[in-house]
């Protein structure tokens, strides 16, 4: 077993290797490290080829699980390795493999664009390994965010589909499931052939025109003009105009998830700032190309030192759509069949502001025009950007609707309502019972359709976070787990269990705003 894993992982280590064996493991004392043994009832390939948190498996000969062989390619790429040279070193050979001494998240696509709130790709597997899936399945993620279910999906050989109503994580979802298909040294030279042409330039050399962002509405044109210096939208452009003229690939979409990540940081956005804010110091010096090439560089040496050691990877289909997740799920036609398992985590209850976070790539890559934002955000679930309108108007759609609502959560709410009620609270927290309000009746909805597009006894796991909010000194606890699990159990789905994960390291990349717990909501849909 892995020898850093938190106490959550060790448990789910255990029950994905009984999953497998066929019978409970047992502990096997050896100085520092952690050893099991079990009676196998299938060959020790299988477990070599699945288990998520485990690093060797000891059968005839001991071998490195492919989980451990994917994340170690990190680590060849971490001292800045050309691309060209990863086709020598992999795919590894014999035993010597640089084996992570510590979580490692970034590795393959997983490295690809940083995104709040991604998953574990261990977690996404280790709940894969305990769905009872057959070798056809398909696992739905419906609020699917950067992608991680469906990677890890395809990469266990299942069909994968995918929903959100975010354009920019549609785009990434897409890019990187796409990339398990990718040729490596076609990447290679596509990447190269692109650096080469950013570099061959004059230095003083001005482009005239701006030929992407021609292509932008007015409005968004003007709205980018306000956050970036003239200069960095003019490098900005060039890079934009040289990735919109390559050949649709993988690797063109890859460039332009690279471009959306840098975007932030060359901008007069403060980086770390949830909020639209500008910094301090206004920057114009920034070297854009040398920024981008640097993380293209970065991502193209992951996914191809990735693909190496994978040796081609056989992925099945996938489907990524961007659209409401309620909405979505009532055509029929969008999913392959009914699904086998649903793995996801939804956004948590005015947590995040998605589409605010995001805006710049949203303009700036044509995904979304400006003027389309706040509508978009206001349709996202765990949307915590409203006006006193919307929210009065939100209030009294909770005041029709609570009676669909389990009594433990209408009490929630009427709680927070009557705390927050007097002028002196601030406007979040005046906004907080009717966003609860739209969070939960919003989530019932999608338990419903998930009830109803998941096969018999298949399995639904949702991610989910709680938290709090203290009103006139005292404590509120948010138990979003325990809300949606009664929900769920109202719409028909029957709960298995709640795991915490209290002890994980929140996976927010914007720690100050980071939920307090998480927790796994089991569910199985009826037979």
């Amino acid at each position: 077993m892995k020898p850093y894993i938190q106490p959550f992982e060790r448990e789910l280590a255990l029950r994905e290797l009984a999953k497998f064996a066929g019978a409970s493991p047992e502990t096997v004392t050896r100085t520092g490290n952690d050893y099991y043994e079990v009676t196998c009832s299938v060959h020790e390939s299988v477990l070599v080829d699945r288990l998520a948190y485990w690093e060797i498996v000891q059968g005839t000969a001991a071998m490195w699980t492919i989980q451990v062989r994917r994340e170690a390619t990190a680590s060849v790429v971490r001292n800045g390795i050309r691309p060209a040279d990863l086709l020598r070193v992999l795919p590894f050979r014999g035993e010597s493999i640089p084996v992570p001494s510590r979580r490692s998240l970034r590795y393959g696509p997983h490295d690809i664009h940083d995104y709040r709130g991604k998953f574990f790709p261990q977690l996404v597997r280790a709940l894969l390994n305990l769905s009872d899936l057959e070798s056809e399945g398909t696992v739905l993620d419906p609020m699917c965010g950067s992608g991680t279910t469906l990677v890890e999906a395809n990469l266990s050989g299942y069909a994968a589909i995918g929903v959100d109503l975010n354009p920019l994580s549609v785009v990434i979802s897409r890019t990187k499931c796409a990339l398990l298909r990718a040729n490596p040294e076609g990447l290679v030279r596509q990447y190269e052939a692109l650096r080469d042409a950013l570099m061959d330039r004059p230095v003083l050399r001005i482009p005239l025109a701006c030929s992407w962002l021609e292509k932008l509405t007015q409005q968004d044109q003007y709205y980018l003009a306000r956050w970036f210096a003239p200069n960095i939208l003019l490098e900005l452009d060039r890079i934009a105009t040289l990735i919109d003229q390559m050949e649709a690939s993988p690797a063109r979409d890859l460039c332009w998830v690279c471009l959306s990540d840098i975007l932030r940081t060359v901008s007069w956005q403060e980086t770390d700032d949830l909020r639209i804010r500008r910094k301090d110091m206004l920057e114009t010096g920034t070297d854009v190309v040398a920024t981008f090439l640097k993380q293209l560089g970065n991502s193209v040496r992951h996914v191809v030192a990735f693909l190496l050691e994978e040796g081609g990877v056989r992925a099945p289909r996938f489907k990524v759509i961007g659209g409401d997740a309620a909405s979505v799920l009532d055509d029929a036609k969008v999913l392959f069949k009914r699904v086998d398992a649903v793995i996801t985590s939804p956004p948590y209850a005015t947590a995040l502001p998605y589409i605010d976070t995001d805006r710049l790539s949203l303009s700036f890559l044509n995904l979304l025009p400006r003027n389309l934002h706040r509508k978009l955000e206001a349709g996202m679930i765990g949307n915590r950007e409203v006006t006193r309108r919307q929210r009065d108007a939100l209030w009294e759609e909770y005041l029709r609707s609570k009676s669909l609502l389990p009594p433990e959560t209408v009490a929630l709410i009427d709680r927070v309502a009557e705390a927050y009620g007097g002028n002196d609270a601030g406007f979040r927290r005046r906004n907080l019972p009717a966003l609860l309000a739209k969070y939960f009746l919003d989530m019932r909805v999608i338990l419903l359709k998930l009830s109803h597009v998941t096969r018999s006894e298949g399995h639904v796991f949702l991610v989910v976070g709680n938290n709090h909010t203290v009103a006139q000194g005292t404590r509120i606890e948010i138990g979003t787990a325990t809300h949606l699990a009664s929900i769920g159990e109202a719409m028909g789905l029957r709960l298995v269990e709640l795991i915490p994960m209290d002890m994980l390291t929140p996976r927010d990349i914007f720690k100050r705003n980071a939920v307090r717990s998480e927790s796994v909501v089991h569910f199985q849909a009826r037979s």
